[in-house]
């Protein structure tokens, strides 16, 4: 968001994901520096992280992972929505592209 929106924010970031059934990462997201919160609104999710497997399967579910933990993730076999919490917030942050 914009500097001086209402919904702008240096501290933390918030993104609601939709994703389709057996959806996953392209490619593992890797030299974080964010810590982060996901919480499983509906569906199932799994997050991959370097030494584990969290399985996501009841609404509320969460997980919550730090600086430098790698990670990726997968959706379930129905539409699964899920609620990201980051902190701080690195404006216009992507996952590079498979190209770079």
């Amino acid at each position: 968001m914009p500097a001086g929106d209402v919904l702008h924010s240096a501290d933390v970031e918030v993104k609601w994901g939709v994703h389709p059934p057996g959806e996953r990462r392209a490619a593992w997201a890797t030299g974080e520096t964010r810590t982060a919160l996901l919480i499983l609104i509906r569906g199932s999710f799994d997050i991959e992280l370097r030494d584990r497997t969290v399985l996501l399967r009841e609404p509320g579910d969460y997980v919550v992972w730090g600086p430098g933990e790698d990670h990726s993730w997968r959706s379930g076999d129905c539409e699964t929505v899920v609620l990201t919490v980051r902190w701080p917030s690195i404006p216009g942050w992507r996952l590079p592209s498979a190209a770079n």
